[in-house]
C-alpha cells in the first residue's frame, strides 16, 4: 500500500534541532495530507510535536527504507541549509533559508517545544525552590562532548563578564548557570551541566526556562528554546549574527568586530563556531557594556 510521507533529516546541534521544529511545521503546512517523518540526532526535541508523526534517531533506523521509501510516495528533505547562498551571505534567518531551500512557502513558522502538564508541574517543583525568583545564565554552549573546548570565544560568554553578572544579581535571585563540565563554574550560582553525562534529559533541561524570572543567554540551544517558549531574553552575540540565528523576541546585544580583522583560514564563513584562538579579533577585554546588559535584564 502506497503512503504519502515527507522525510525530514536534520544534522547539527541541539539549537539547530529546535530551529528545525519550525521547518517541520512549514513542511506540514505545505503538505498537510502527508505524514512528516523526522530523522535526527536529538529526538527529544520533537517530543509531543503536533506537526510530526514519527521521529527516529540517526543510529536507529531499522527497516526504515522498506517502511518509508520502497514503494511509497515519499518526498525527501535532506539538504544542508548552512551551505546555501542566503545563509553564507547572511541575507535571511536560518529558518527562512531552510524553508526556501526546499521550495516551501514560509508563513512565519517559529520553533516549538511542547511540555505536558505533569512536566510543567515537576519543573516548578525542581527549579522554583521555596518559591524564590531565579535567573538562568547560559555561559558555555556549542559542542557538548566532555573533550570539547571549555571556552569557545565565538559564542561563549566572557568569563569575567558572567561572574560580574552573577555578583550583581545573586542577592535577589537564585542563579542557575548552564555550562559544560570542563568550563569555568561561576561563584554564587548552581551549576547545570549540558553534557552527555548530565542526569537531566533535554526536555528537563529546557524546563529550567519555564518558571524563570530572568534569562541571560548566548547563541546556543537555550536562546532557541526561550523563543520556542515565548520567553523574551537577553542574548549576547560575540562572533555570530542574530540576523541569522537570533529572534526578534529577544534583546540581542552584539559586540563590535574590528573592521580590519584578517581571516586567513576562513572559507565560506567568517568565524568558526568553535572559536579558534588564531581568529580572536578583539584587543579590548570589555566586549560588552555591562550597564547595557543590566538594563536589558531588568526590563525582562
Amino acid at each position: 500500500m502506497e503512503n504519502n510521507y515527507c522525510i525530514f533529516n536534520i544534522n547539527g546541534g541541539i539549537g539547530k534541532h529546535i530551529a528545525g521544529t519550525a521547518v517541520a511545521e512549514c513542511i506540514k503546512n505545505n503538505y498537510p495530507d502527508r505524514k512528516v517523518i523526522v530523522v535526527c540526532h536529538f529526538t527529544e526535541v520533537f517530543s509531543n510535536n503536533p506537526f510530526v508523526d514519527r521521529v527516529y534517531h540517526v543510529g536507529n533506523l531499522q527497516y526504515f527504507y522498506q517502511t518509508y521509501i520502497q514503494n511509497q510516495n515519499s518526498l525527501i528533505f535532506h539538504n544542508e541549509p548552512y551551505f546555501t547562498t542566503d545563509h553564507v551571505n547572511k541575507t535571511l534567518p536560518l529558518i527562512e533559508t531552510w524553508c526556501k531551500m526546499y521550495g516551501l512557502e514560509y508563513s512565519g513558522e517559529t520553533p516549538t517545544l511542547k511540555f505536558n502538564k505533569l512536566q510543567k508541574n515537576i519543573s516548578k517543583d525542581v527549579w522554583k525552590q521555596d518559591g524564590s525568583p531565579y535567573m538562568v545564565i547560559h555561559t558555555n554552549g556549542g559542542l557538548i562532548t566532555t573533550d570539547a573546548k571549555p571556552y569557545a570565544w565565538t559564542r561563549d560568554m566572557p568569563e569575567d563578564l558572567a561572574q560580574k553578572i552573577v555578583d550583581h544579581y545573586k542577592k535577589d535571585y537564585r542563579i542557575y548557570q548552564i555550562t559544560k563540565m570542563n568550563s569555568v563554574k561561576l561563584d554564587g550560582a548552581s551549576h547545570i551541566f549540558a553534557t552527555p553525562e548530565q542526569s537531566l534529559s533535554l526536555m528537563e533541561l529546557f524546563s529550567i526556562l519555564l518558571h524563570s524570572d530572568k534569562r541571560i543567554l548566548i547563541d546556543s540551544c537555550m536562546q532557541h528554546a526561550a523563543k520556542a517558549l515565548n520567553l523574551p531574553s537577553t542574548v549576547l552575540w560575540n562572533g555570530t549574527s542574530p540576523k541569522v540565528f537570533g529572534y526578534d523576541i529577544h534583546d540581542n546585544i552584539c559586540t563590535e568586530i574590528p573592521f580590519e580583522t584578517k581571516l586567513p583560514d576562513s572559507y565560506l564563513f567568517d568565524f568558526d563556531f568553535n572559536g579558534p584562538e588564531l581568529d580572536y579579533p578583539f584587543e579590548d577585554d570589555e566586549l560588552f557594556n555591562f550597564d547595557q546588559i543590566v538594563a536589558s535584564i531588568d526590563q525582562q
